[in-house]
């Protein structure tokens, strides 16, 4: 079993900036495609962005390409999504998620995808 613990959510007015972190506990972090999800309320959830074992591969949706940024220490068991230039439409719960896969590229937008998931935290984006 994987735990995964995301924190560093809140309000922030637009045009700011957030980072949230997501700590994995109960199987080799190093192996698993990690990544994040949200959804806003009465919204379908949707594919924020993953990141490769090594960290050297990252894809995002294209509503947060440029804004935010996926990185992840091995070392810590961490996976983190920084969030800048923020827009009230990016007000959601945030998910980590975990997939133990060969694969990087194949569905990573696709929650069906991920075996593990967090609990979620909430980002709230003021105008």
């Amino acid at each position: 079993q994987v735990q995964l613990v995301e924190s560093g959510g809140g309000l922030v007015q637009a045009g700011g900036s957030l980072r949230l972190s997501c700590a994995a506990s109960g199987r080799t972090f190093s192996s698993a495609v990690m990544g994040w999800f949200r959804q806003a309320p009465r919204k379908e959830r949707e594919f924020v962005g993953a990141i490769n074992w090594s960290g050297r591969s990252t894809l995002y949706a294209d509503s947060v390409k440029g804004r935010f940024t996926i990185s992840r220490d091995n070392i810590k068991n961490t996976v983190y999504l920084e969030m800048n230039s923020l827009k009230p439409e990016d007000t959601a719960v945030y998910y980590c998620v975990a997939a133990y896969t060969s694969d990087f590229i194949r569905s990573v937008e696709t929650d069906k995808k991920y075996d593990y998931w967090g609990q979620g935290t909430q980002v709230t984006v003021s105008s």
